[in-house]
């Protein structure tokens, strides 16, 4: 989404002074609020970046914990 930031200068007529004026607009846009995630995909394990609107929602199958220890995996 885009959107612009506006700067004011001077004090507001509520509280005494002669209104605020607008001095400069800039662009600016907002972006999603990514993370980097361990995700279940296809039956493999992979990072992603996922919106965390996303993972509110349950869009995405987190990985599971790893319960072993590296030296158990070899013997």
């Amino acid at each position: 989404m885009k959107g612009s930031i506006i700067w004011r200068s001077g004090k507001p007529k509520r509280e005494g002074g002669i209104g605020t004026h607008v001095t400069g607009i800039t662009k600016r846009r907002f972006l999603p609020n990514l993370q980097r995630v361990k995700a279940l995909v296809d039956g493999e394990v992979r990072y992603m970046r996922v919106s965390t609107r996303a993972l509110k929602k349950g869009l995405v199958v987190k990985a599971p914990k790893r319960r072993w220890k590296k030296d158990q995996a070899k013997a």
